[in-house]
């Protein structure tokens, strides 16, 4: 049985494919650690899900890379899936073709806000650099476009940081995925970022109110995704073993 693990940041992205996978909650994870771990199985494939959890005294979803990375490491540590899918929601531009609900699957991820000019190799090792190319198979045989996923632990943008966005043809900004990526490097896993677009940065409403508006419809169209990208891991699997 192929062994998969999803690694969504917020309760609120995760939950309709808890409810639609029919995943429980475990106590896979120590408990002194705020990621929430379930489980369950889909066809063929044994899945966990885990997200990052909430802030103990602000009660908020732990976002960005720091829970992002500590989720990843635990994951991977605690099931040894054969892959990592890192399903959450976006922003992206307009003027590149896209629109709010659209979903994408990074064929390559970097971070945006790591900048780190001090010569040699610190600059490339800021920005990450890592290519999925699993993912972009999964991708073509799904009719699903394509992107480059930047993460960063703003959800606004800067000056600078929009520029260096702008330069990606088609670009999902977001606030885990390098993270998570780093760790599966150092793992040797593969991993699949699925992302949908809650908010356009190039639009006259700002980032936090098209994400609120958003939310709700993004996380239901990466649900219908993720569900066809599960089903075809499915036939994957039952191919490879037959």
């Amino acid at each position: 049985m192929k062994r998969i693990t999803m690694i969504v940041a917020m309760k609120q992205e995760a939950a309709p494919l808890i409810e639609q996978l029919g995943l429980t909650e475990t106590s896979d994870i120590s408990p002194i650690l705020p990621c929430k771990t379930f489980a369950g199985q889909y066809k063929n494939l044994s899945i966990n899900l885990v997200i990052n959890g909430s802030d103990p005294l602000l009660g908020v979803e732990n976002v960005g890379t720091q829970p992002a990375t500590l989720a990843a490491h635990e994951a991977l540590r605690n099931f040894a899936p054969d892959l990592v899918i890192n399903a959450g929601t976006c922003g992206a531009f307009a003027e590149k073709g896209s629109k709010i609900g659209d979903v994408y699957i990074g064929e390559r991820i970097r971070f945006f806000d790591r900048r780190i000019p001090l010569g040699g190799n610190y600059e490339a090792y800021g920005h990450g650099n890592y290519r999925c190319e699993s993912a972009i198979e999964l991708a073509e045989q799904l009719g699903l476009p394509t992107s480059t996923v930047c993460t960063g632990n703003s959800l606004d943008m800067s000056p600078t940081d929009e520029a260096i966005l702008r330069e990606e043809e088609i670009v999902n900004k977001e606030m885990e995925a390098a993270a998570i990526a780093w760790i599966a490097s150092h793992y040797k896993t593969p991993l699949v970022a699925i992302k949908s677009v809650t908010d356009l940065m190039d639009s006259e409403h700002s980032t936090a109110d098209e994400f609120a508006a958003n939310l709700a419809l993004a996380s239901k169209n990466l649900q219908e995704e993720v569900l066809r990208l599960l089903d075809l891991l499915a036939l994957q699997s039952d191919t490879a073993a037959a």
